[in-house]
């Protein structure tokens, strides 16, 4: 696979030499991504014990086929019967294939990989947690779902997207609150340290990634203030994420200054069939009064203080007001997970002191990897099927699903506007090679394809028609559809969605419009390696 990556991004360079020159003289990247040599360390460490755990694994069954041929048989028969019990299941079809060949072609290595980390029911144990823990939160939604499938929404498109939301993920839909969109993170930042300034109760934040730098240390010097001042204080970040940023000193460190920190799904050298889970939600809370969300995490780069991609674009939004309430309990729902019982809930849910300026309303809403639910893809289905003059989407990466590629081709088919962007510059080399396998199959249905030449754009956002807008964690691909923890927030009816409108228009300029450049043909060599990168890109 190395070999691809390698040999693709070559072709991709040859082809385009024109193209990547320009962008260089555009924007540059300006130095490296800084690390933490422990947390690095610990990584490599972790990531070599898994690996040999696994290699003894396939060595032992390799040997016990090569010993007995009846042993090698009933491996062949169980590779068939599990191929078929893939294929019977209802999940993604693109995700079934990509085990199946893998199990055809290696039956030791693909069965190993597949029962170690394929199975819904690997992570049985960690299921039945989340789900007593989501059950009981979801009985603090459930009188208010009736009242807000009453609400005033501006048509039946807008009233049918919360119907989903609603119905199907469980989360209730409110009025009374006033959205703000920060197209510039920057000031996203500002304003959020201004609101944890203000907080008297309590602050709840859960991150993918925090960075103890710049950024971080602004925020950690608040909490710790308010923390003093008898605010109850809680930080939850992925350990995945956030492995390079900080090392395990880290979650200590915030302890001693009174902070209560808690760590997702520590990285371990055991293996571990849950570690491929990972919670990239992004949420802040304070007071249950004000809320934060969007594609940014806490660390420099989001901001621009550091450059590794050139300019980095992401955007969130802030919420103020009764939709608030909705955050709260998303967060209590992984902090919850890292102890056996749930600790009070009604102490974080306070009556709302707030009368908003406009009438919107606002759902935010979350998915996980642990129903057969697909929330996050749904949202976004449901945007491209409804949309009438337009739909216009941000994403980092884009390794798309049948049902998905064939949605937004007819969407651009029947007369829609459909409007990609994409990053100029990647983060990851091999999956920007997967990003870019999909352009001619959408540019060839009518899909404008564009990347945002000063650098990277993290952002995860979607706007139809100057009436709905979603801003959020979760990026079009496989990982963050069918195996992360993520959330996001749909709102409709206020000044905000024209805001997410305005950003795009002002994106536009600063993109190049790819499309014609992969209307035409590829060369066989490149077709031939995208192939293989898509077919196993549902297992990346």
């Amino acid at each position: 696979m190395v070999f691809l990556s390698a040999l693709c991004y070559t072709v991709e360079i040859e082809k385009y030499t024109a193209f990547t020159e320009k962008r260089n003289i555009m924007s540059t990247t300006e130095e490296k991504r800084e690390s933490i040599p422990n947390s690095v360390n610990r990584m490599l460490f972790a990531g070599i014990g898994v690996i040999l755990q696994v290699a003894w694994i396939c060595w032992l069954a390799i040997k016990l086929n090569d010993y007995s041929t009846a042993i090698q048989v009933c491996t062949s028969v169980l590779a068939f019967l599990i191929t078929l019990r893939i294929y019977g299941l209802h999940i993604n079809s693109a995700y079934k294939i990509s085990w199946i060949i893998l199990i055809l072609l290696f039956p030791v290595f693909g069965l190993t990989i597949y029962l170690l980390f394929g199975r819904a029911g690997a992570v049985s144990v960690m299921r039945k947690r989340f789900n007593s823990n989501l059950a009981l939160l979801r009985s603090y939604h459930a009188p208010l779902l009736a009242q807000r499938r009453a609400l005033p929404y501006p048509d039946r498109t807008a009233r049918n997207h919360a119907h989903y939301l609603q119905t199907q993920a469980g989360y209730p839909a409110y009025d009374n609150t006033d959205v703000t969109f920060y197209g510039d993170t920057c000031a996203a930042l500002e304003a959020q340290k201004e609101a944890l300034r203000s907080a008297e109760h309590f602050i709840f934040m859960e991150y993918h990634a925090i960075e103890d730098s710049i950024a971080w240390q602004g925020i950690e010097d608040i909490l710790a203030e308010r923390a003093a001042a008898g605010v109850e204080v809680r930080v939850f970040y992925d350990d995945m994420g956030s492995i390079g940023f900080v090392d395990t000193a880290f979650a200590k460190k915030l302890q001693q200054r009174g902070i209560q920190c808690r760590v997702f799904n520590p990285i371990v050298p055991v293996l571990n069939v849950f570690m491929n889970n990972r919670d990239h939600r992004k949420i802040t809370v304070i007071d249950g009064q004000v809320g934060y969300t969007g594609g940014y995490n806490l660390a420099d780069e989001y901001f621009n203080l550091t450059h590794p991609y050139g300019r980095w674009k992401d955007s969130g939004v802030r919420l103020e007001g009764d939709a608030v309430r909705n955050l709260t309990l998303i967060f209590l729902e992984m902090w919850g997970t890292t102890q056996k019982e749930m600790p009070a809930i009604e102490p974080y849910l306070p009556a709302i002191r707030y009368t908003a300026r406009e009438a919107a309303t606002v759902l935010p809403y979350a998915d996980n990897p642990l129903d057969d639910k697909r929330v996050g893809e749904d949202v976004y289905l449901n945007f491209i099927n409804s949309a009438q003059r337009y739909v216009y989407i941000t994403t980092p990466y884009l390794i798309l699903s049948d049902e998905m590629q064939r949605a937004l081709v007819l969407a651009a088919q029947r007369g829609v506007d459909v409007r990609i962007i994409t990053p100029g510059i990647p983060d990851k080399k091999l999956i920007f090679s997967v990003t870019r396998s999909y352009y001619a199959q959408l540019a060839a249905g009518g899909v404008q394809i564009y990347e945002y030449t000063p650098g990277f754009i993290h952002a995860k956002q979607f706007v139809a028609d100057d009436k709905a807008a979603a801003v959020g964690t979760i990026n079009l691909d496989y990982r963050s559809l069918y195996l992360h923890f993520e959330n996001g927030c749909w709102f409709c009816g206020c000044q905000a969605v024209q805001d997410v409108r305005a950003d795009f228009e002002a994106l536009f300029p600063q993109c190049e419009n790819v499309t014609p450049q992969y209307s035409g043909q590829r060369s066989l060599a490149l077709r031939g390696v995208q192939c293989v990168f898509r077919l196993f890109s549902p297992l990346m």
